[in-house]
């Protein structure tokens, strides 16, 4: 890689970062990179490639609207074909000669004398420095997983690993096998290990609301109803529709009772052992956690080969997984399904603003951003997936779309007014954020009675989004360059040549080129 300076730099080639290079190429701007450390794109479906791994939002939904797929083989689509989709996707749109892959991105600073980014990388032990005007970071937050610092973990004589980085070396048949949680990849998993191992000991700490998953395969002539004109387009408006009158009750908890009573009957009928049932049972409202979809999961934890301790767990001793409670568990295997860093995503330690300060100093364990995007002090730098646009019960790609229109809009704004920085007003970002955590304080993540990611090490909400995903879309639908304040292009060059100039001119000839449209 002989370039080293680019107008704009993306970091991670997932859906998110995909659909922003695509929609920077259909306005004009083609001086970008998208840097993945990983030696393929695809993001958190690159790498959950765990037995029964499947989306847990309709497949009719679940892509770009800009190019919908009419084909899908189930009403949920199975990770390989979510996965084949956006690397098509990638390719169709012509993005992936913009991809530089196995390059990790280990630091990131501003540039006040410049006025660019530095981003200093890593492929191998090759190190390399690189400058980019503006940064998008579209690394998401179902990325890094948390490894549980269990004492006497490392020393475990079995096999360990995280769901989402399956060992699929590892031959289950007949072992004795721990998973520890019971989020909403492990009821994806369970029941298709279920069958192989010889016992399956599931650790659970909390219960979790399961609704039914009208799952089916599409037939050959429903998936040839969908090529025809507007139909995919119309039947994905009508479950988008559907899907958003559910989510009225995250902000009016009230409403989720009558889904609660389907979860309930749910459970009654899969699992007749009382005390199973009662383990299986949660006495938190419902959405207050991620509500998940499964058929299987309950006939799978009521076989004979399966045991349920509702517990946390406390330590590893030697083979044997010892529960908060003392219960205990010899086994083979560990499988961890326990989640990933969400509120304390992993680049925040890596991007430094104009004090030099990290995101993660600057956020304090509570992340916030301007509607979800743009943050003070750290000029020319926009998240995809940020603080507070996380919703629960609709589909990932509606808030992707919402955001990089968002971000096209500043983009264009900085090509319109020839500015050099774009960076959003303190004021604004403090009220705005007042105003989302308001609103939240009625709602099911907040008030619910569990104990979720959606609440951050501080104990507040910096991941649930208050409002509809309608209000969303209309936020982030125009760039609001009143909330910004602009600094134009000069000639940073010619700058420097007078650098023996005292601080005094230096500043008044910034505040001069100042500018609030």
């Amino acid at each position: 890689m002989n370039k080293t300076h680019w107008d704009t730099i993306i970091i991670g080639a997932g859906v998110s970062g995909i659909g922003a290079a695509i929609k920077l190429l259909e306005q004009g701007f083609s001086d970008f990179l998208i840097l993945e450390k990983y030696p393929d794109l695809g993001g958190c479906w690159r790498d959950n490639t765990y037995p029964g791994c499947a989306c847990d939002v309709p497949s009719a939904l679940y892509s770009y609207s800009f190019a919908q797929k009419p084909d899908w083989s189930r009403a949920f689509a199975p990770q390989a074909e979510i996965l084949s989709y956006v690397r098509s996707t990638a390719e169709r749109f012509g993005i992936t000669p913009f991809i530089r892959y196995g390059i990790a991105v280990e630091d990131s600073f501003w540039q006040e004398e410049s006025q660019q980014w530095l981003i200093k990388t890593a492929e191998g032990d090759v190190k390399t420095e690189l400058t980019a005007n503006k940064v998008i970071s579209a690394v998401g937050y179902l990325h890094e997983p948390i490894m549980p610092t269990l004492p006497g973990l490392n020393e475990f004589n079995g096999k360990v690993f995280h769901s989402s980085r399956w060992n699929h070396d590892c031959d289950l048949s007949g072992k004795r096998v721990a998973v520890i949680g019971t989020g909403a990849s492990a009821i994806q998993f369970v029941p298709e290990i279920q069958p192989k191992v010889g016992k399956l000991s599931i650790f659970q700490r909390t219960p979790q609301w399961i609704l039914p998953k009208p799952d089916h395969r599409i037939p050959a002539i429903e998936r040839a109803f969908f090529r025809l004109p507007l139909t995919l387009n119309s039947w994905r408006k009508l479950i988008y529709t559907g899907f958003e009158a559910f989510g009225v009750g995250f902000r009016k908890p009230l409403l989720l009772k009558w889904m609660q009573k389907i979860a309930s009957a749910h459970i009654k009928r899969k699992i007749k052992d009382p005390e199973l049932r009662r383990k299986l049972s949660p006495d938190y409202t419902m959405g207050c956690k991620r509500v998940l979809l499964s058929n299987n999961y309950y006939p799978a934890v009521a076989k004979s080969n399966v045991e349920v301790l509702a517990t946390g767990v406390k330590e590893i001793r030697g083979n044997t997984v010892v529960g908060q409670d003392g219960s205990e568990a010899d086994v083979d295997v560990i499988i961890l399904g326990t989640g990933f860093h969400v509120s304390d995503v992993p680049i925040a330690h890596h991007v430094h603003g104009r004090d030099g300060r990290s995101l993660d100093d600057v956020w304090q364990g509570s992340p916030e951003a301007y509607r979800g995007t743009c943050i003070h002090n750290f000029p020319n730098f926009f998240l995809i997936l940020g603080p507070n646009l996380a919703i629960g019960h609709n589909s990932a790609f509606i808030v992707i779309e919402a955001q990089i229109n968002y971000i096209m809009g500043a983009v264009k704004t900085m090509q319109r007014n020839q500015l050099q920085t774009l960076e959003v007003k303190a004021e604004v970002q403090q009220g705005y954020n007042q105003r989302v955590q308001q609103e939240l304080q009625g709602t099911v993540w907040n008030t619910g009675g569990c104990s979720s990611y959606y609440l951050d090490q501080n104990g507040k909400n910096s991941i649930g989004f208050p409002w509809s995903t309608y209000r969303m879309r209309k936020l982030l639908s125009r760039f609001d360059m009143a909330s910004y304040v602009g600094l134009a292009k000069v000639d940073w060059a010619a700058q420097n040549l007078k650098a023996s100039s005292t601080k005094k001119t230096t500043t008044r000839r910034k505040k001069a080129t100042e500018v609030s449209v």
